[in-house]
């Protein structure tokens, strides 16, 4: 089998008043995240009809990437920069890319 991207998609809902701070601390976290060596992207998407839900689309290189994310200093300032800023948990889903496999990158 050949080896494949990891990805977890960060499901999160906003309290509205907090909409503009929890975006600009998320693209801080995805400006840093980007530059450590296990992460291959690092997206925030926004939603068109319901800007207080956001998708954090984040694809690794191995499946252990996602804990060392979770070690770097701009992954905590992020956790608890947004910690009350939400309107209910976030919720994850893991996946695994089947195409384009990362065999011919």
């Amino acid at each position: 089998m050949q080896s494949s991207l990891f990805i977890v998609h960060v499901h999160v809902h906003v309290k509205p008043e907090h909409v503009s701070a929890f975006r600009q601390a998320t693209l801080d976290n995805a400006r840093e995240s980007v530059k450590e060596p296990g992460i291959d992207r690092f997206d925030v998407v926004q939603d068109i009809e319901d800007p207080a839900r956001f998708v954090l689309v984040e694809v690794y290189r191995t499946k252990e990437a996602p804990a060392a994310h979770k070690e770097t200093e701009h992954y905590k300032r992020w956790r608890d920069t947004v910690a009350d800023m939400m309107a209910e948990p976030r919720t994850s889903r893991k996946y695994i890319n089947v195409f384009p496999d990362n065999a011919g990158y």
